[in-house]
């Protein structure tokens, strides 16, 4: 396991455009959440400890902010050959039981894990109604132990974008596990 730190956004950039299937056997496109005033861009996946880290606080957030036209879209980048728990087979079964209230995508491509920067799970994005970027940070400042959390970077970056005020300062990196890459050929 590879510990990585994200870049530091660009803020005002376009949110790349996707096109890929979840795991409600559906394909998903960047268009098709053009109605949210907020869209929460999640790179994750099943095996990583530092998403399971964050997960139910993430889920937590998610649902909280359903009711004020926020969506959250999860999308796992990994290679699945190599590492079978990240599988689409055991993405649909971890979104089952975990009960996710986003769409959970599979970017075999890795092309849009490319498109975006991403480097590592969990890698996040906000973006505002026109789909520029306004955060790429960490959920909060303690992601291994919930009970120590005193910010909540990604819900403050999340409120601040529904009130079009900037976005609190600094915003810190997230960290996590490498996004696994195919090997190339």
């Amino acid at each position: 396991m590879v510990l990585l730190h994200t870049p530091a956004g660009e803020i005002g950039a376009a949110a790349p455009d996707f096109s890929l299937m979840g795991v409600d056997g559906k394909k998903h496109s960047l268009s098709d959440y053009e109605n949210s005033s907020v869209l929460v861009v999640m790179f994750i996946c099943n095996h990583c400890p530092y998403v399971q880290a964050i997960e139910s606080r993430l889920i937590a957030l998610a649902n909280k902010f359903s009711v004020k036209d926020v969506v959250f879209v999860g999308i796992n980048s990994n290679d699945q050959e190599r590492y079978p728990d990240d599988s689409l087979e055991n993405m649909k079964i971890r979104s089952s039981e975990k009960l996710y209230p986003f769409d959970y995508l599979v970017d075999d491509s890795q092309l849009v894990a490319k498109a975006y920067g991403a480097v590592c799970t969990p890698d996040i994005y906000v973006f505002d109604r026109d789909r520029k970027l306004t955060y790429r940070g960490r959920l909060d400042d303690s992601p291994r132990n919930p009970a120590a959390v005193t910010n909540e970077d990604l819900k403050a970056a999340i409120e601040a974008t529904l009130d079009k005020k900037p976005i609190p300062s600094p915003q810190h990196a997230s960290m996590g596990c490498s996004i696994k890459w195919k090997e190339s050929d």
